[in-house]
């Protein structure tokens, strides 16, 4: 016999239609600013000067300021999760799952002004510790420059649950107290940022060449945090999307705003005509647990958290910064398994396990990287494997 929570079901019937839909999005108003860019990466904590020091970047390969690949995702609506969320669902609410990226080579640079095209690709229903019945949809984001050129796509998971059980349930709970640090140990936690801070410092303008690069070669390690409701904020302030009057909606259907959520994530759109906070997306919204420990509660987490989309940036920064100047990731494959949490650190650590040399004429050589994320107690934040383009010629 089936208990309580296995006969729970997710009301799906609305979802169908959407599958397939071209969808409204949120169009950036203006193009990609050199502060723009520089507010990204002091968002996501990457101290590379490439991306906000004009005098290093005029001597670099790029010749000026040029983008971090992860700041493709800012370039849009700054999720890249939304086309995942249509359908109604009654009394849900939704965490990043994972992304998936293609990047077909151009560069996002300033005076560059991204257009999107959006739609949900499928989804599927299972059981989860976390809140029993539990859909999990992916949508497509793609991205194109001004000019017509494919600069990437994002295909991201939105796990989408009952809050009611997942409240019921307290999968993090007491399992995940915020932790208490004393004063040397943040002093230990800062020496190890700043040794990775001193080797891209050190690295310079190096670009690693494929013809040097070996199976089982490990990057150096990365740290980030703690995290806080000031770090989770700025990260979502550095979309420039989130700007008041920065974007607009396009023409076209939606199913994100009636999705389904509880009425405390709501946006009040009439509001919205004189009090702009009220389609904020951060004081108010789907948004606002990232930031208000009371709201995170609310839908099953034990406090602040943060957003999914920065995890993936993270880990694209990460490989980036190990492949050097010039080199670039073609395709990336991630999966969220734990938030960062307010208090929490983050670990980011990878390898080369392989190196891969196609038949000539059938593509590219590439090295694959393998990234894990994990806290400082251990736990599995996300894991990743990405195709690496490397400068140099095949062995």
């Amino acid at each position: 016999m089936a208990s309580e929570s296995e006969a729970l079901e997710l009301d799906t019937t609305d979802v169908d239609r959407w599958l397939g839909v071209p969808l409204q999005r949120l169009q950036p108003r203006y193009p990609v600013s050199e502060s723009d860019i520089g507010r990204w990466a002091q968002a996501m904590q990457n101290p590379n000067p490439l991306y906000y020091d004009p005098d290093f970047a005029a001597v670099s390969t790029f010749g000026g300021i040029v983008a971090p690949q992860s700041f493709t995702v800012a370039a849009g609506d700054g999720h890249g999760a939304t086309p995942a969320v249509q359908g109604r669902v009654p009394g849900s609410h939704m965490l990043f799952g994972g992304d998936e990226w293609w990047f077909f080579g151009p560069r996002i640079r300033p005076g560059d002004l991204l257009q999107r095209d959006t739609m949900l690709f499928d989804y599927r229903v299972t059981q989860t510790r976390f809140a029993g019945p539990t859909m999990f949809s992916r949508g497509d984001t793609t991205y194109v420059n001004q000019r017509g050129e494919l600069v990437g796509k994002q295909r991201s998971t939105a796990i989408r649950y009952l809050v009611d059980e997942a409240v019921r349930r307290r999968s993090f709970g007491e399992s995940a107290p915020e932790p208490q640090w004393m004063p040397d140990e943040l002093a230990s936690n800062d020496e190890r940022k700043r040794a990775y801070y001193r080797l891209l410092h050190t690295n310079g303008h190096l670009a690693r060449s494929f013809a040097t690069v070996e199976k089982g070669e490990v990057l150096p390690e990365r740290v980030i945090g703690p995290h806080s409701v000031a770090s989770f904020t700025t990260e979502h302030r550095a979309r420039p999307a989130t700007v008041w009057g920065a974007a607009y909606y396009t023409d076209g259907p939606t199913g994100l705003w009636d999705a389904g959520w509880i009425s405390e994530m709501g946006r009040d759109f009439d509001r919205a005509t004189y009090d702009p906070s009220a389609n904020d997306g951060l004081l108010e919204g789907a948004s606002r647990g990232h930031v208000h420990p009371e709201h995170a509660q609310l839908i099953g987490m034990p406090r602040a958290y943060g957003y999914g989309s920065s995890m993936g940036s993270w880990i694209l920064d990460y490989i980036e910064n190990w492949a050097g100047e010039g080199n670039w990731t073609g395709h990336l494959v991630a999966q969220y398994r734990n938030p960062a949490f307010v208090g929490d650190i983050t670990v980011l650590s990878g390898e080369v396990t392989e190196v891969v040399v196609p038949p000539v004429g059938s593509g590219r050589p590439f090295a694959t990287v393998a990234v894990e994320m994990r806290t400082q107690t251990d736990a599995v934040m996300a894991v990743a494997t990405a195709e690496v383009y490397l400068q140099g010629a095949a062995r």
